[in-house]
């Protein structure tokens, strides 16, 4: 995963859409698409259930899971053929880490920014603005985070739904949302490239290659020395149990710390990446304490808060419940941007995508809005992952 700056953001950056120059952006887009991330094919299906959301004046949101860094312009791929442009909720990071030009760029192409961490009304506000009097869809990837788990959502999280919620009951038009299911599968085998990456790896924490074993069997030997590693360095010793549940162990500490250290309720009903968020805002507050001490503190306790969502971002039985070449390829993935540190894997074979949109979802008003949000990202999440059970993958 990316490490992104957490602070209070800079500034906000409001979107431009300006059509004629998505339209002439896109052979860029496609020149993106075909080398940076090797997608030779985009299969569509459903499109009827966007188009007719479109057609019938709604207004619109679309909820895809997240798992590449090429989803945005595969969906304005998509877009392009309802003859629509679509306006993109981004972290305030994509912004601030790219220059002047690129920052108009992701304007222009109907982007604005959010601060995931604060209360930001201002990115609030935009998206109610767009769902009540926009002529284009809006898109949020409700998982928050590239996980890099094809196949699998991680859980939403409410905001999507707490802004439908909010616009319905300003708007004169229905709301509604259009889930959307987004799934990768290699057309060329990886498997060379996979390895030799695969014995890079080994030799950057200075183990010896093992070529011997299986592909699957050296990943899960990689992810056990790593977390192991970790583990001594903050529990100073290696826990027993299962994959997963050492890894939820290691989670569980370094959270329980940090929440007791700057007095965060622990909230049970919240998953890792919603206790992540609660604590990573009294951290920021931190940051602008006049101690030096505190501050050079607060900021190895956002790189622990990171770590957490690293280790979240490892389902610890993904690839033995299913060696697929797409699972192993998307855990070597992680590997190879978090132990690199490079900003996005490198793609190692031609690609397919198979994009399903599902029928739109209706936003219905309740007396208990708070009830009335968790029914309806639920109702996302579960709508979401059925496409994804739906697209069948062959082998390439």
């Amino acid at each position: 995963m990316n490490i992104q700056p957490y602070k209070t953001p800079p500034k906000w950056w409001s979107p431009k859409l300006t059509p004629w120059v998505v339209r002439l952006c896109g052979p860029l887009r496609r020149r993106i698409l075909r080398r940076g991330q090797r997608i030779m094919d985009i299969d569509i299906r459903g499109l009827e259930h966007l188009q007719g959301a479109i057609n019938d004046g709604c207004g619109v949101i679309i909820t895809p899971n997240h798992s590449s860094h090429s989803d945005p312009p595969i969906l304005y791929e998509i877009a392009q053929k309802v003859g629509s442009c679509l306006y993109f909720m981004a972290a305030w990071q994509v912004f601030d880490r790219d220059n002047w030009l690129r920052q108009q760029l992701f304007r222009r192409h109907g982007c604005f920014s959010v601060d995931r961490e604060g209360a930001d009304m201002r990115a609030f506000r935009q998206a109610i603005e767009i769902l009540q009097t926009g002529s284009h869809p809006l898109v949020i990837f409700a998982e928050g985070e590239v996980y890099h788990v094809n196949e699998t959502v991680t859980p939403f999280m409410d905001g999507p739904a707490a802004i439908a919620v909010s616009a319905q009951k300003r708007s004169d038009r229905p709301i509604v949302f259009v889930p959307c299911g987004m799934k990768f599968q290699y057309t060329q085998d990886p498997t060379d490239a996979l390895v030799e990456l695969m014995g890079r790896l080994e030799q950057q924490i200075l183990w010896r290659p093992r070529p011997d074993m299986t592909l699957a069997d050296r990943i899960y030997r990689f992810a056990q020395g790593i977390l192991g590693v970790k583990e001594l360095e903050y529990l100073d010793h290696v826990q027993d149990g299962t994959l997963p549940e050492r890894v939820k162990g290691l989670a569980e500490s370094v959270l329980n710390g940090i929440e007791q250290r700057y007095h965060v309720k622990k909230d049970d009903t919240l998953n890792h990446p919603g206790r992540v968020k609660q604590c990573r805002r009294e951290v920021i507050k931190a940051l602008e304490a006049e101690d030096e001490k505190t501050r050079q503190k607060a900021m190895l306790d956002l790189d622990d808060l990171f770590m957490v969502i690293q280790l979240f971002s490892y389902p610890g039985d993904y690839v033995a419940a299913k060696p697929t070449i797409e699972r192993m390829a998307e855990t070597l993935d992680k590997f190879e941007e978090d132990i690199f540190r490079v900003r996005t894997a490198t793609v190692r074979g031609s690609r397919k995508v198979t994009v399903s949109f599902g029928e739109p979802i209706p936003v219905e008003l309740a007396s208990d809005k708070k009830q009335s949000v968790h029914t309806l990202t639920e109702k996302l999440e579960t709508a979401v992952q059925s496409l994804l059970d739906s697209i069948q993958i062959s082998s390439p």
